[in-house]
């Protein structure tokens, strides 16, 4: 029963909430599943995590940014997702390599074959089942973070999360077996009840495979 799907979208989008909202319905039916998150997910990926998402008075380089993801990848495929994947588990992750494809690369600027190569590195060829852009214009998802102290990406320049925002929409109009584009601004229960509906296709189809 493995699968591999992840969570994808610009900041406040409410991905985070969806995807523990599908781990929680999956548990609830029995279905061995596992929920991780990047950039974090393993003791090694905390750490990143906190060096990347603090605000900080020296820059940290796109190109560093790059790496320090990457490194947090490597940790959580080989230590978390493919083991998981190996026990025939769903595996839900809050962010992967389309991250970094989009932040690092239509973000920050850095070229699509460097970008393409570390990414192939850092997974192993572990690639999504199925990944879920939840789509919502930057102005109303950076309303939802004001409340909060800003992250190092949150506090960007509305034209960095623009490029971001373009670059999701990129990826899945090139790909749109894998993606399932979602308007984000629609009510949570709406927004799960979409999400279930295609992974229990998935769920279904797989338990077919296994009949044949």
């Amino acid at each position: 029963m493995s699968l591999f799907i992840t969570f994808e979208g610009g900041e406040g989008c409410g991905k985070t909430t969806q995807a523990k909202a599908l781990y929680g319905r999956l548990s609830r039916l029995a279905i061995p599943a596992e929920l991780t998150h990047e950039p974090g997910g393993t003791a090694l990926g905390s750490q990143l995590r906190r060096l990347l998402k603090t605000r900080r008075q020296d820059e940290i380089s796109p190109e560093a940014e790059l790496f320090l993801f990457a490194a947090c990848r490597i940790q959580l495929v080989s230590g978390v997702i493919r083991p998981s994947l190996q026990k025939g588990k769903v595996v839900i992750c809050d962010r992967f390599a389309d991250s970094t494809t989009v932040y690092q690369g239509y973000g920050r600027g850095i070229g699509s074959t460097t970008i393409k190569a570390v990414n192939e590195f850092a997974t192993r060829g572990t690639k999504p089942d199925l990944t879920v852009l939840l789509d919502i214009p930057v102005g109303k998802g950076l309303g939802r973070k004001q409340a909060k102290m800003k992250d190092r990406f949150e506090a960007e320049e509305i034209a960095f999360h623009d490029r971001v925002r373009d670059g999701y929409l990129k990826l899945a109009a090139d790909e749109p077996e894998r993606w399932l584009v979602i308007d984000a601004t629609l009510p949570k229960a709406r927004i799960g009840e979409i999400i279930w509906d295609r992974v229990n296709q998935l769920l279904n189809k797989h338990h077919l495979s296994l009949r044949h």
